[in-house]
């Protein structure tokens, strides 16, 4: 399916002008006349495909820059393309720090609001991509067992195993099997690797006592 603009916008006009460029330009849209109606629409906030949000910043109700910090805070991966005929320099500030892709005074030229929905969808694409690479990694982590998580923790101190082993106090050869099950699980093709995939979701290592060192 083809990357979804949602707009969310009060104006009548000004929906219908935007859904029939993206669509002319070969995006699918869905438009909304408040950011309430938007947050109704579960779906919209969780779609399988690349997505991104056209977004007035002055409407009734919630605003374009509250709903844009609500759905940042509960972690939806929705770029966010702004469009205003009030905006002002303070208040695009704030939206680009909260991630904004592009802040649009009107009257904008299409090619730069297609310029910035592109933007947005590569984007969303790869925090798509992001998302589900940290889902993967945390699965892999789920199938250790207790002890062999703890090995984890240790070997991407990058000691030796027998070094592991005088910290857990056990034989060098139960940490070499424990550690060979770690690297298969985690699909692990080498230490490297190990440490990369641990900071991708932000797993510390175990810290050395002080009769260790």
């Amino acid at each position: 399916m083809p990357p979804t603009v949602f707009i969310v916008d009060d104006d009548p006009s000004v929906r219908k002008s935007l859904e029939r460029l993206l669509r002319a330009s070969g995006f699918t849209t869905q438009a909304f006349a408040s950011a309430e109606d938007f947050l109704a629409c579960r779906p919209c906030q969780n779609p399988k495909e690349p997505a991104c949000l056209v977004l007035d910043v002055r409407m009734p109700g919630i605003s374009g820059i509250n709903l844009q910090q609500k759905l940042a805070k509960t972690g939806i991966i929705l770029p966010v393309v702004f469009i205003t005929g009030h905006g002002d320099i303070p208040m695009s500030v704030q939206a680009m720090k909260d991630g904004a892709i592009d802040f649009l005074p009107k009257p904008f030229a299409e090619k730069e609001l297609l310029a910035a929905v592109e933007q947005a969808l590569t984007k969303a694409a790869r925090l798509q991509e992001e998302t589900a690479e940290k889902a993967e990694i945390h699965r892999r982590v789920n199938t250790l067992t207790p002890r062999e998580y703890e090995v984890f923790r240790w070997v991407i101190t990058g000691m030796l195993n027998k070094e592991i082993a005088a910290e857990l106090r056990v034989t060098e050869k139960t940490i070499k099997v424990h550690r060979a099950r770690v690297m298969q699980k985690m699909a692990a093709a080498s230490l490297a690797d190990l440490v990369r995939l641990a900071e991708k979701i932000g797993i510390a290592s175990e810290k050395r006592s002080s009769s260790g060192n």
